[in-house]
């Protein structure tokens, strides 16, 4: 049992000085590479190979005849060719050129040393077999390499999953992949792990031998457009149209949520208190995941309060609800009142017809980012702005304007309730926004009951539309400017007319 521990020893220590030496000569090597300017290829290496396999038998204590040593070294030194060949059609054509895989030149380096330690152990054995003083040597120098590679098999596994990564290449720098339940996004790749970054930029250092047993999804391919998915919850009592309807409005208002393809809404289950909604979205980058997400909540909010739709308590808690037995107290009619007092479309009404008005309008809210109308979008109503700001832009040669701002007190959307036109501009909030709204049938009913007032809308819209074409009036023929406004004066009395089926 001593013998052979102190072998082992003994080959331990001739490996130690087999390593030393090349790697002591290698650095000499550079040292004149640097300094001197002296090219070295691989040829020197494979001295630096040979030197150190000399220095080693020497440190064992083991002597051969000249012959034997020669046709040692022809075989040694023959790798550099088999190197060479592996360099030029492999690595470079094969991997570099036609797969574009770069290979780092640290693998070059452990190939082409572990074809170096393969053409030795071969030597050894094919060379010096015979000799009985060479069998503690490679019975030794065994127990060592195993004892190495038991150490090292984390590491060496990593690297092999690492190359394996690097010439499959699922993912490169800055994909976004699924890993589970987990989302981050690469930000290195080395041969023994992968840095990662989520969302909250934590960092993580995954080692590819781990890294490469998990089923990971790459979003980023083919393109880095890609689909999620949300759940909500909504009461029973709410017409399932109806909530995919406020769900795709929700969720396409969304600022990072793609246009094309659009948001999907599907009905998923019928839960204990609830039933589940799913809608689908597509992004382009993953990295404002977090901020999407919360607009498509938000919006979600502000349009089920608009719509009158309940996310419903969850069964076990106890909701309880009083209910005033006197009349509702409409929060804002009192702005609004003032507003339409002050709006020359509504002058010609009494005040009871404008608290009738007031009355049987829809009050809303909108969060920051909504829009409230959308230009070129059907619209047949219009709306008074209580409290809030939101800007006005219109789209231009493909970019959007902002030509203006809207405060408390204004009104908006007029000529789409009163002529069915189009809208000519997006207005979206700022900030919350609380507005009310009064819609066609309900400005029918008031215009049925004040027949007067068509007259008065007619010319003042008459006027507004001559305002907006830059008709100046000619002081030598007034005349023209007076039949021009007769001519749209009685253009809108048709029009309202039509449009209101009066």
């Amino acid at each position: 049992m001593l013998p052979a521990l102190l072998e082992t020893q003994k080959a331990a220590i001739t490996v130690v000085v087999l390593l030393a030496t090349f790697f002591v000569t290698l650095a000499l090597g550079r040292i004149l590479k640097r300094r001197a300017g002296v090219q070295l290829g691989v040829s020197y290496k494979l001295f630096c190979l040979a030197v150190a396999f000399y220095a080693a038998l020497a440190t064992y204590g083991f002597h051969a005849n000249i012959r034997t040593h020669l046709g040692a070294l022809v075989v040694l030194l023959s790798t550099g060719v088999l190197i060479a060949l592996l360099d030029r059609y492999l690595w470079d054509m094969y991997f570099e050129e036609r797969r574009q895989t770069p290979i780092p030149k640290f693998l070059r380096h452990v190939v082409a040393l572990v074809i170096f330690l393969i053409t030795l152990l071969f030597v050894l054995n094919m060379g010096y077999h015979a000799e009985a003083e060479l069998r503690g040597l490679l019975a030794g120098s065994s127990i060592v390499a195993l004892v190495l590679a038991f150490a090292m098999q984390n590491l060496l596994g990593g690297m092999i999953s690492g190359i394996s990564l690097q010439i499959s290449r699922p993912f490169r720098v800055g994909d976004w992949l699924q890993i589970g339940e987990r989302f981050a996004e690469v930000m290195e790749m080395s041969l023994d792990t992968t840095r990662l970054r989520t969302n909250d930029d934590v960092y993580l250092d995954v080692p590819n031998n781990e890294f490469v047993r998990q089923t990971i999804i790459n979003l980023h391919y083919p393109t880095p457009r890609h689909a999620m998915r949300l759940r909500v919850g909504v009461e029973y009592t709410t017409p399932p149209n109806r909530v995919k309807d406020a769900l795709y409005r929700a969720s396409s208002n969304a600022e990072g949520v793609l246009r094309d393809p659009p948001p999907r809404v599907f009905l998923v289950d019928f839960a204990d208190s609830a039933v589940t909604y799913e809608i689908k979205y597509w992004i382009a980058d993953h990295a404002h995941f977090n901020d999407i997400n919360d607009a498509i909540h938000t919006n979600i909010w502000y349009e089920f309060k608009r719509q009158r739709i309940t996310i419903p308590f969850p069964a076990r808690t106890l909701h309880v609800q009083r209910r005033h037995a006197g009349p509702p107290v409409h929060e804002g009619h009192a702005e609004a009142r003032a507003i339409l007092r002050g709006e020359p479309l509504f002058q010609c009404l009494p005040d009871g017809r404008i608290d009738g008005l007031l009355k049987q309008s829809l009050l809303n809210h909108f969060g920051r980012g909504e829009r409230m109308i959308e230009e070129g979008a059907r619209g047949e109503s219009m709306f008074i702005l209580l409290r809030g700001t939101a800007h006005v832009s219109v789209a231009k040669n493909g970019s959007t304007i902002r030509v203006g701002v809207l405060r408390s007190g204004d009104c908006f959307g007029e000529m789409s309730l009163l002529t069915g036109e189009r809208r000519m501009a997006t207005v979206r909030a700022d900030g919350d926004c609380y507005v009310m709204e009064i819609g066609k049938p309900l400005m029918a009913e008031v215009l049925r009951e004040s027949p007067g007032c068509l007259d008065q809308l007619s010319a003042l819209l008459a006027k507004r539309k001559m305002e907006t074409e830059g008709i100046v009036k000619d002081a030598t023929h007034p005349h023209n400017e007076e039949k021009k406004e007769r001519e749209y004066t009685a253009s809108f009395v048709d029009r309202l007319k039509t449009f209101f089926e009066l």
